[in-house]
């Protein structure tokens, strides 16, 4: 991914979830983004994603992450407000930016329809309520993968960007067609999140490799896979580029 962004020009933001921070450490994780961003040359921040709960949060405000989401979105609109609101405070004194998530995106397994859409009046009273930076909305876009094609609602995108001043996010953008994407960009959408596409390529052209090979050395079999994320991430990165 840093190999993608140093070759197109590109800015990018490394994510960590709560699952990522079990299996890597948190201050190996940190540390390793940090030295990749200055070995590649590349402008980047580090941000805590579908932060669950204000003690993880603060865990990595503590570790010197840039940008913190707090994931309150599977709550009653109140209490959302309430958790978002007080990450926010806790924010202010890293100087760190705030993401939050208001309406619902489905993850993996879970069922998804319009009923779960952000409105723009809620993301209006939302984004006032706590001050947060930034906000992931819901406009048709799921985790993981897609049963069949996406169609994004982006008049709904349009309405939602002119009803607040946040930098709207967003999530599950894997598998959604490219001319849907810088649409969305172009109606307000500042940040894509992309996760689900590079483990797939990673994964398939692992197992496409090995099914050939009876190499042990990680170091001879790793680079066939990763260059394929680079060539995916690079494509991401055009595509952001190009609008």
């Amino acid at each position: 991914m840093l190999q993608a962004a140093a070759n197109v020009g590109e800015p990018i933001i490394l994510q960590l979830t709560q699952s990522s921070i079990d299996y890597m450490g948190l201050d190996t994780a940190v540390k390793l983004g940090r030295a990749g961003l200055k070995q590649f040359g590349v402008e980047g921040w580090i941000h805590l994603d579908h932060g669950g709960s204000v003690v993880l949060v603060q865990r990595c405000l503590d570790a010197g992450f840039d940008s913190v989401m707090i994931d309150g979105s599977e709550l009653p609109f109140e209490e959302n407000i309430k958790i978002t609101r007080e990450v926010v405070e806790k924010a202010k004194s890293y100087g760190a930016h705030v993401e939050a998530e208001l309406g619902f995106v489905a993850k993996l397994g879970q069922e998804h329809g319009q009923q779960g859409f952000t409105q723009p009046g809620e993301a209006k009273e939302f984004v006032e309520a706590t001050g947060v930076d930034a906000l992931a909305i819901a406009i048709g876009t799921v985790h993981g993968f897609y049963k069949e094609e996406p169609n994004l609602d982006i008049d709904l995108l349009s309405k939602i960007a002119k009803s607040t001043t946040a930098t709207l996010v967003l999530h599950g953008s894997s598998g959604v067609p490219h001319q849907q994407v810088q649409e969305a960009i172009s109606n307000g959408i500042c940040k894509i999140n992309l996760a689900t596409e590079i483990k797939n390529i990673f994964m398939n052209t692992l197992k496409e490799r090995l099914a050939t090979n009876e190499e042990i050395d990680l170091r001879k079999v790793f680079p066939i896979a990763t260059q394929a994320i680079t060539q995916l991430v690079s494509e991401k990165l055009e595509m952001v580029k190009n609008v």
